[in-house]
């Protein structure tokens, strides 16, 4: 009989935490799709929607206080902090050295010229978009947006949802169910480009299969970071070295600018999964 109210006990637990997450991205959502749509902060200096990635902070904070959850029990802990932070960026810069390198030497051989160029530019798959001026300024806003960004998606998807998930699901269930939200999050892109004019229908649906497999393939990779760690810090890092490069550095050529943005990223992103898949490998062994 005890057991009984314990497996009910249990289901119900779990039936709550389905209606907490798809509360909590439903609503995130909405905010998100206002944004971009109709009150257009990606057009500004801050070029990328600030206002959703403060709503996620305050939103996910809510959700782990409904759940009784702490900063901690998410993987916000401040033991060696810099460390797993310097991981991280290392790990971006090794990845994205490798993939820039790939991009100049394409179209080097295509004769096109290529050259880096600093200047601060919101992100898109199909390549760079709305530039502003390099600027202290510009550069400030770019690096305090970035870290808002991904101390939301961070805390939101590695954090909350990983963490709910793997309690009651086990963490594999977890790290799937986090990516694929990731994914789905960023179709927004894609649906901002139909709205604007910019792409049809039938080449958003590929855009947004594109985002979809490439942020999974990240929200993957940083979930396994949480997974060896404990802490967001790795991840966390990583994530914001990957958006903030992308907004900074870009291959200009002869004949346009990040002409081939998709593969700089698409090599980046495998490399860097890859590297984080062999370490775990390895470190599961050490421990068998």
């Amino acid at each position: 009989m005890e057991n009984q109210h314990l497996i009910t006990r249990e289901a119900k637990s779990k039936k709550q935490i389905v209606r907490i997450i798809a509360g909590l991205v439903l609503v995130t959502t909405i905010v998100k799709y206002i944004e971009f749509l109709f009150i257009r902060t990606d057009q500004t200096i801050i070029a990328d929607n600030v206002i959703t990635k403060i709503f996620c902070i305050i939103a996910t904070l809510v959700a782990m206080r409904i759940c009784g959850m702490k900063l901690s029990d998410v993987g916000i802990k401040w033991k060696k902090t810099f460390s797993y932070i310097g991981c991280g960026l290392a790990l971006g810069i090794f990845t994205f050295a490798i993939s820039y390198g790939l991009e100049m030497i394409l179209l080097a051989a295509q004769g096109k010229a290529p050259r880096l160029s600093a200047y601060i530019t919101n992100f898109g798959l199909s390549g760079a978009t709305s530039e502003v001026s390099l600027s202290f300024v510009a550069l400030i806003i770019c690096v305090v947006v970035n870290i808002i960004n991904v101390l939301a998606e961070e805390g939101m998807f590695r954090g909350f949802i990983l963490k709910a998930v793997s309690d009651r699901w086990g963490f594999r269930t977890g790290n799937f169910v986090q990516a694929l939200l990731f994914g789905i999050w960023h179709i927004v892109m894609c649906v901002l480009a139909v709205y604007d004019g910019q792409m049809g229908i039938a080449q958003a649906v590929v855009f947004a299969i594109g985002y979809v497999v490439l942020a999974g393939i990240l929200a993957i990779e940083w979930g396994t970071c949480v997974s060896m760690t404990g802490v967001l810090w790795v991840g966390l890092s990583e994530h914001f070295f990957n958006n903030f490069i992308g907004n900074f550095l870009h291959v200009v050529s002869n004949t346009g600018t990040d002409e081939l943005q998709i593969i700089r990223i698409v090599l980046s992103n495998f490399l860097s999964l890859g590297i984080v898949l062999f370490i775990n490998r390895r470190k599961n062994r050490r421990t068998v």
